[in-house]
């Protein structure tokens, strides 16, 4: 049996993405690979292998124990994705940036949820070889097609019409996300409704807080902001919706992409050439907000071309079952012992 060390502190902020990646490979190795796995979340116990969710400086610290077996770093975001994410004083900044970078090169192994990451690691002076590319999942379990009642009970809580052709954003509200250009497209569609579920996860921290905080609180009549939701209500909040729409400028790998598509939604997504790799023709795309409502529009009155777009979500969901990633992870983990030795003494 394999003894399994997850470090994280991921859970203790609500509505960011890491955490929820996190969990999903906790509970499905919980579920269906306990009879290979000695697994213990965040004990400090002597381990073959130790896996940093999260870069605490504890953390950081432990890796140095030879309690931990063979070290392996999630990279959930680098210095740039930071930076769009985070307002931060320039001193601790730089600061952090550099520890970010050390922990990452601490590590005996990294695996990155983006296969773009890879390249981007190597310019920070990284042996592509010790990075590997395992892409996010979500369980059928937590994530699947809801029944009507759950659709309208959503949206009685939200006072959105239960006939309504409705929009979804979720994630945390930054400029990153392109939360002005959700503004935007809903203005240009007001007899549809926009919903975005999440808050400001990082409360003043967050990059353009002051200027969000203010629009969140006068929205449009047409759009709803929620705040942050507990993960399991995130299942009625897809199926309350018609369409998932991320207007985002930066991402990885969107946990909410894959919850979606795992409840049957259609994904409307900025042409970004990072998901042109991991999300292949499961999606609809646009690059302005004009394209973006042209499209919105098209979705709402064409039915065949919405059933069309759920199909392909479908695939996507298929193509990133949670069967099928165990057996990456499970392939990654035994592969390690069979080397054994640490890079790092």
């Amino acid at each position: 049996m394999i003894k399994l060390e997850m470090l994280s502190s991921a859970e203790k902020v609500k509505g960011q993405g890491v955490a929820s990646a996190y969990r999903e490979l906790v509970n499905v190795l919980e579920r269906k690979a306990q009879h290979k796995y000695d697994l213990q979340l965040n004990t400090f116990q002597a381990a073959d292998i130790t896996h940093y969710h999260t870069i605490d400086l504890k953390f950081y610290l432990a890796s140095f124990s030879r309690k931990r077996g063979i070290n392996v770093g999630y990279v959930h975001f680098l210095p740039e994705t930071v930076d769009d994410s985070l307002q931060l004083p320039r001193f601790f900044r730089r600061v952090f940036y550099k520890y970010i970078l050390a922990f990452y090169k601490r590590m005996d192994r990294l695996v990155v949820v983006n296969p773009s990451f890879i390249d981007k690691l190597a310019q920070y002076g990284i042996e592509r070889e010790r990075v590997s590319y395992i892409p996010n999942f979500v369980s059928k379990e937590g994530f699947s097609e809801g029944t009507e009642e759950e659709r309208i009970a959503f949206r009685q809580r939200f006072n959105i019409p239960e006939q309504a052709f409705v929009v979804l954003g979720a994630g945390q509200i930054q400029h990153r996300k392109g939360v002005l250009d959700f503004l935007d497209v809903a203005k240009r569609l007001k007899h549809i409704h926009f919903v975005w579920a999440g808050g400001f996860s990082f409360g003043q921290l967050t990059a353009g807080y002051a200027e969000l905080k203010k629009l969140v609180e006068n929205p449009p009549e047409n759009v709803h902001f929620t705040g942050i939701l507990e993960r399991h209500e995130m299942k009625h909040c897809y199926n309350a919706a018609d369409l998932l729409f991320s207007p985002s400028y930066h991402e990885l790998f969107p946990m909410t992409i894959l919850e979606a598509m795992s409840c049957n939604k259609p994904l409307l997504l900025r042409d970004l050439p990072l998901y042109e790799n991991i999300l292949f023709d499961f999606y609809e795309r646009a690059g302005t907000n004009e394209a973006f409502a042209t499209t919105i529009a098209r979705l709402e009155a064409d039915r065949s071309f919405y059933e069309q777009t759920v199909e392909r979500a479908k695939k996507g969901a298929s193509f990133y079952s949670e069967d099928r990633l165990l057996n990456e992870w499970d392939a990654f983990y035994s592969s390690l012992l069979k080397v054994r030795e640490p890079v790092h003494e």
